[in-house]
């Protein structure tokens, strides 16, 4: 009997995080690690994130709710900024997973058109789940035009997404 795949998302963080904090709310990863397994049946949550060792905490409480963290080593720009492009890491283990028959569809997590190529290639084998973007205003029009009727907006989600700080006082 051959065992069914399950579903993968490939979640470009820094472009989550900015889309999300421009619309002015900050994502609760928890709830959004829960949203991801039940409505699209995501049994893996791959988190492409720029490695800055102070960021110890927020890695570890991104592990605790569910996602597993692929690390890229960042390095300082001209003007100390930090830099940790993971886009060609995310493509290759796309495109790896994909191979090796590791999910049913994949599921991006992006608004850059950088992924136009990627998205294209699941679409056309049918491996495509959709793509979550953060607002419709700030996703590349080539992402759009590649994913097709397979998109969706998040800022859509915000009462179910919203990460609000409990008052302890």
């Amino acid at each position: 009997m051959k065992k069914a795949l399950s579903n993968i998302a490939y979640i470009d963080s820094q472009n989550l995080n900015l889309g999300i904090r421009s619309l002015g709310w900050n994502l609760s990863y928890k709830k959004f690690r829960i949203y991801l397994r039940e409505k699209y049946g995501v049994d893996t949550a791959y988190m492409f994130i720029g490695f800055v060792q102070h960021n110890q905490n927020l890695y570890t409480s991104l592990q605790k709710a569910g996602f597993v963290l692929k690390f890229k080593p960042t390095v300082l720009d001209n003007k100390d900024k930090v830099k940790g492009n993971t886009d060609a890491d995310m493509v290759l283990q796309i495109v790896r997973d994909f191979y090796e028959k590791q999910f049913d569809k994949a599921i991006l997590i992006t608004s850059d058109g950088d992924f136009y190529s990627v998205v294209d290639f699941l679409h056309e084998k049918q491996a495509l789940g959709l793509v979550l973007s953060a607002y419709k205003s700030t996703c590349s029009t080539l992402l759009r035009k590649s994913a097709r009727e397979k998109i969706v907006f998040i800022d859509n989600l915000r009462g179910k997404l919203e990460y609000i700080k409990k008052n302890t006082a």
